[in-house]
């Protein structure tokens, strides 16, 4: 018991001891931990770097074969095209050596010949000396032929002007303006109206015509059918001088004749024959104005019409077929007949259906 009682009183003791004894190994523990892990860091450190060099010595060594495996085959390449190009130029310049001596002994023989050249050129030049002095003697001709014209037509109208005022010519009584008695010598018009003859107008034609009949004088179909006036008889004695017209002329438009109007020249029953002439050509005219076209598609989608006599409800009829104008007095409305402005037989060829007197469609 004693010794329990001196365990009990010194556990206090112990335990203080076992606590500082117990930190004081964890500081030493710590410090030893800390180191080791210094060390194996350290030691791991220079291990992997040692291996990154390793495998960056490696990776040079492997870039440095492939780069220059691929660089070679670079400079086989250029080497190559290189040697082409070269060989290339070789032959270009072989062929422009002799595409050179052949182009020149060629234009020197068969283009640019000298002598050749030499003897066409004089050849030209003589066809063009000979076609000079031709074309000059052609003017030459062109322009004496040109002054020799002009000279006629300068000559004509003169001659021309002359005969116009050869009232102007002087007279045994009376000297012209071209004679004056105060000049030594007339004047050169003088003597050309004295050469020409004076300038007379041609008479127009008289048409002999038969003496218009009473119709015609009242229809007004030609001109005689009014008062006119007959040409004078010609006058033997000279003309006289001055610038006169001629008595024809003068009469003509004097009494000019009457020209009448359309009312006035159409005839009274111009009426009546113009419908004379519609019948007329209405006969020549066929009933059926359509155009049978038999292998076209003109009339293929028109509707076809039967005629009157083949539709009828009750039956097919005669009329038209055994006479042309069948008359059936029992179908009339009335005994009186029907009037028409046109004939019946109008109304049928301009629309293809006859009218009977009762004014039924047959």
């Amino acid at each position: 018991m004693a010794t329990l009682a001196r365990l009990q009183a010194r556990s206090s003791f112990l335990r203080n001891q076992y606590y500082f004894r117990n930190c004081v190994v964890d500081e030493f523990r710590k410090k030893e931990h800390d180191a080791a892990v210094k060390i194996q860091s350290w030691f791991r450190g220079c291990q992997i770097r040692a291996y990154i060099r390793h495998l960056n010595k490696i990776a040079v060594i492997l870039q440095k074969c492939w780069r220059g495996f691929l660089d070679r085959k670079k400079y086989q390449l250029v080497v190559k095209v290189a040697y082409y190009t070269m060989k290339m130029n070789l032959y270009n310049a072989m062929a422009v050596r002799i595409q050179k001596v052949w182009r020149g002994y060629r234009i020197r023989k068969y283009c640019f010949n000298y002598f050749y050249l030499k003897e066409y050129l004089r050849a030209v030049s003589e066809t063009n000396e000979a076609i000079r002095e031709t074309l000059e003697e052609f003017a030459e001709m062109q322009e004496r032929e040109e002054k020799k014209a002009n000279v006629e037509r300068e000559e004509k109208k003169r001659d021309y002007q002359a005969r116009k005022m050869h009232y102007l010519l002087s007279t045994e009584q009376i000297p012209g303006i071209y004679n004056s008695p105060f000049r030594a010598e007339p004047d050169p018009w003088e003597l050309r109206l004295q050469k020409v003859k004076p300038l007379v107008h041609p008479r127009p034609q008289v048409k002999h015509m038969c003496s218009p009949s009473l119709t015609d004088w009242l229809s007004c179909p030609s001109a005689l059918s009014f008062p006119q006036s007959k040409f004078l008889p010609p006058i033997t004695r000279k003309q006289c001088q001055g610038p006169f017209r001629n008595i024809n002329e003068v009469l003509e438009q004097r009494y000019k004749p009457l020209e009448p109007t359309l009312r006035v020249a159409e005839p009274i029953d111009q009426l009546r024959l113009a419908r004379e002439e519609l019948r007329r050509k209405e006969w020549l005219r066929n009933v059926n104005d359509k155009m049978f076209l038999p292998f076209s598609s003109y009339h293929k989608n028109e509707k076809y019409i039967p005629s009157m006599h083949a539709s009828s409800k009750y039956g097919p009829e005669s009329w038209g077929t055994q006479h042309f104008r069948t008359e059936n007095p029992k179908k009339w409305i009335c005994n009186k007949d029907f009037q028409t402005v046109l004939p019946s037989f109008d109304l049928f060829s301009k629309y293809g259906k006859s009218y009977s007197k009762a004014g039924q469609i047959i």
